[in-house]
């Protein structure tokens, strides 16, 4: 991959890494930024990894665009040659799928949908050549997902699949977009799931809602007192499907302040999951359970 630098007005440099999403490019990006924020270099102000991309934030007088461009470039170099491997977390969060909330919201939208007599999950099942929901809901949930970035609405994840390419879900987002998201749904548009942190507008098909916060400005979640937002590029997420009883009782610990979600430290090395996709992802999962 050769990363491709810009310069974004007086006080930015965008970095392209590659053209098409993929580990390697996330992993990468997440390479460079992380060295750039570990090396306290003097100007830079903010660092924003995203999807196979990169910007930088700078004071131009206090280091010289052409020169934090050297160093960019140094540290792009650099990742080449470095071991992949990633100290990070997986986090469960539970869904549960065709719930009655983004069902009802979905079917106000018909008209702006490619499938207008079918669900959501229904259109991604079968353009997905799955036999049924059922089966698309265990192909959704059954792998990990790796959090490529976060933003564009506060705390929301961009997460992409863990497995092979020709097996990950694909999905177009909705013909136009949806005035109504309800708030933790769980959607997917092109490669791409996320969660949708706030209440909103959106277009990504709409599988299912967590009971989970992940975003808290006010930090009054027990479990989001340190920072706001849950996710961090890098993370791994495992979805865990839930029925309705479990979900109305997560709901209540929750607002109770007795939710408690499982998270782990984990060391995911992208060589190690590139020799054996399934094997390391059964590893994964029992490092969320502690097995």
């Amino acid at each position: 991959m050769q990363t491709r630098f810009s310069y974004g007005g007086d006080e930015h440099i965008f970095a392209e890494v590659a053209e098409s999403m993929s580990l390697e490019a996330f992993f990468k990006g997440l390479f460079v930024t992380n060295a750039v924020r570990d090396a306290r270099i003097k100007g830079v102000i903010e660092i924003c990894p995203a999807n196979a991309s990169y910007q930088v934030k700078f004071d131009p007088d206090q280091i010289r665009p052409d020169d934090l461009l050297v160093e960019l470039k140094q540290l792009d170099s650099a990742s080449e040659t470095s071991a992949p491997v990633i100290k990070t977390r997986i986090i469960e969060i539970p869904v549960l799928y065709n719930d009655p909330w983004t069902h009802e919201t979905l079917m106000r939208f018909r008209e702006r949908h490619q499938d207008p007599n079918g669900t959501d999950l229904e259109y991604a099942a079968r353009i997905n050549g799955l036999d049924g929901v059922d089966a698309f809901i265990k192909a959704h949930s059954s792998a990990p997902w790796f959090v490529s970035m976060v933003g564009f609405v506060a705390g929301l994840p961009f997460l992409y699949q863990m497995v092979e390419r020709q097996r990950q879900i694909q999905a177009p987002k909705y013909l136009r977009p949806r005035t109504d998201t309800p708030k933790l749904t769980v959607g997917h548009g092109g490669c791409f799931s996320c969660i949708y942190s706030v209440r909103g507008a959106g277009g990504y098909q709409m599988f299912g809602i967590t009971p989970m916060p992940i975003y808290d400005p006010n930090q009054k979640i027990s479990y989001l007192r340190d920072f706001m937002c849950l996710f961090k590029p890098g993370d791994i997420v495992k979805w865990k499907p839930i029925d309705r009883p479990a979900y109305d009782a997560a709901v209540a610990d929750v607002d109770a302040g007795r939710f408690a979600p499982i998270i782990r430290d984990v060391s995911f090395s992208l060589t190690e999951f590139n020799n054996d996709i399934d094997a390391y992802n059964r590893k994964l999962e029992g490092v969320l359970h502690g097995n």
